[in-house]
């Protein structure tokens, strides 16, 4: 194979830092001090480097895209791995089996002294959709804790506010993901026919948000969901947190319906890469590929609110120019060039 091959568009690595209460913008843009042994912020990089890789196999996409990003050493470090739990649906409805297996012995692998495995359920009690999808099973076999976010108590969750932010009273994350050493997520590649246009890796984030903290009455999920602001609040969640790693899975997609159920294209796909921006862009480049929404396919790629609010609150890539597309073989870099191409579209 020939070993991260380039395909330029470049993208800005967003510096932020874990949040571990309630916070105003002073602290998400770095100019106080983070918890220690959370990411720091910085100045971004030149480029955002997103592994590319064309397989019609799970977990061979996700073993390449590591070893494409060269992703390296997390021993010791105990991380808390974010999947697609919204609902109990096959994938892309919900992350796939070999998909979330293939990324724990990856981690496994190169040295993790703990991983945790949770989310907040959108559709349906979220026990039960981990239980179909035999997650605690998993866990036990894998050797990985879990975390049920609907069963936390109030001091299970932090509030977190953002000066400019669309959120009334800011929002709930989860504990269990601001205390881990790091945070690694895994999205899948599909439309939102709720509101928020397509769920990718910005859009999985709000998993981490509670839908209501035991003892107040405001429901968040609600708030979310009859704003005008949804998808420039799904942005804003991101600013919880800064990934140590983010695969998309887009072995198979929704380009019409989602989350948990639609019109599937077989889109062949694994994308990985630190920059939430640039890999919501190359996904959403994909989708308009194949054929999707009216939503998806109007205007600029980076006009996309979802997109446009996370780059104007610095979370990583301002532009498509600034993004590299690593391959490792020759058709994921002649695929690679095609979505560049619809990515770079105006």
């Amino acid at each position: 194979m020939e070993r991260r091959d380039f395909v330029k568009t470049t993208a800005g690595l967003g510096g932020l830092a874990l949040t571990p209460c309630l916070v105003d913008t002073a602290i998400l843009l770095g100019r106080l001090p983070a918890r220690a042994g959370a990411p720091r912020p910085g100045v971004p990089d030149a480029t955002a480097h997103v592994a590319f890789v064309k397989t019609g196999d799970h977990a061979v996409g996700v073993r390449r895209a590591l070893d494409i990003l060269e992703f390296g050493d997390v021993r010791g470090r105990h991380l808390f791995l974010k999947p697609n739990f919204n609902s109990h649906h096959q994938s892309p409805g919900s992350t796939h089996d070999q998909t979330l297996t293939t990324l724990v012995e990856e981690l496994q692998s190169r040295g993790a002294g703990r991983i945790t495995v949770g989310d907040r359920s959108g559709m349906g009690d979220t026990r039960e959709v981990m239980e179909r999808k035999r997650i605690f099973r998993m866990g036990e076999e894998l050797g990985f804790d879990t975390v049920v976010f609907d069963e936390l108590s109030a001091s299970g969750w932090e509030i977190i506010s953002l000066d400019g932010g669309h959120w009334s009273r800011g929002f709930p994350v989860a504990r269990p993901v601001l205390e881990a050493d790091g945070v690694v997520q895994t999205c899948c590649l599909k439309t939102h026919q709720f509101g928020g246009h397509f769920t990718l890796s910005l859009k999985n984030s709000v998993g981490l948000v509670a839908k209501r903290v035991p003892g107040q009455p405001h429901d968040y999920m609600r708030e979310l969901h009859r704003s005008p602001d949804q998808r420039r609040m799904i942005a804003e969640v991101n600013m919880a947190y800064v990934p140590d790693l983010v695969v998309l899975d887009g072995v198979e997609a929704f380009v019409s319906g989602g989350p948990h159920t639609g019109e599937t294209a077989r889109t062949e796909v694994v994308l990985a890469g630190t920059d939430r921006v640039a890999l919501d862009a190359v996904g959403v480049a994909i989708l308009r590929y194949f054929g999707t929404t009216a939503e998806v396919s109007r205007g600029a790629v980076f006009a996309q609110e979802q997109i446009a609010r996370a780059a104007e609150l610095g979370l990583g890539v301002g532009g498509p120019d600034r993004i590299e597309l690593l391959t490792d073989d020759r058709e994921s870099r002649e695929y690679a060039a095609r979505i560049r191409e619809v990515l770079l579209e105006a």
